[in-house]
């Protein structure tokens, strides 16, 4: 099987390239301001996040707005709260995964 394409194919580098495209301090602060995003979390999770939070019941659902660089901005116990929180500060939500 000489020339088949198998010999003929070139590998392509996986090497990447070492430099940031963007500085770290880049990085924080892109949507600085302007984006945000919220954070399904248990009352467990909260008080691990949140030290300055207290008498959380256990097992509670709550909802964390946070700024594009994970400042948290509030905590709340319903989803819509924490929206509505978000539009009076003009800010807009990004889908996080």
């Amino acid at each position: 099987m000489e020339g088949s394409s198998k010999t003929r194919t070139r590998r392509r580098s996986s090497k990447r390239s070492d430099a940031p495209l963007m500085s770290d301090i880049d990085l924080a602060q892109l949507g600085d301001g302007v984006i945000a995003y919220i954070r399904t979390m248990t009352s467990e999770e909260a008080k691990e996040r949140f030290p300055s939070v207290d008498n959380l019941p256990r097992g509670l659902t709550l909802y964390a707005l946070h700024a594009a660089d994970g400042t948290p901005i509030a905590l709340t116990d319903t989803r819509q709260a924490a929206l509505s929180h978000a539009m009076g500060d003009d800010l807009e939500i990004a889908t996080v995964h």
